[in-house]
């Protein structure tokens, strides 16, 4: 699941991500407009993911499996 933050970014950070999490869905990418970073959220335990990488616009980031791709965030400045 990709989700990118609206004005309101709390619930993309938070309540989505654990309900991702519950859903059993194996990655969560969150582009967080406001604070400028890429997180891939991966390994879903529970209510929340047990791993996650954040980067910074511009820089890579890697995904895990089943995608196994190093995403290219240069273009989000």
């Amino acid at each position: 699941m990709v989700e990118v933050t609206s004005s309101r970014p709390e619930p993309d950070r938070g309540a989505k991500r654990h309900c991702c999490a519950r859903a059993g869905i194996p990655l969560y990418l969150l582009v967080d407009r406001e604070k400028k970073t890429v997180t891939v959220f991966s390994e879903p335990k529970d209510d929340d993911y047990v791993a996650d990488v954040r980067v910074p616009f511009g820089r890579p980031l890697a995904l895990p499996e089943p995608f196994a791709f190093e995403l290219d965030t240069s273009e989000l400045f």
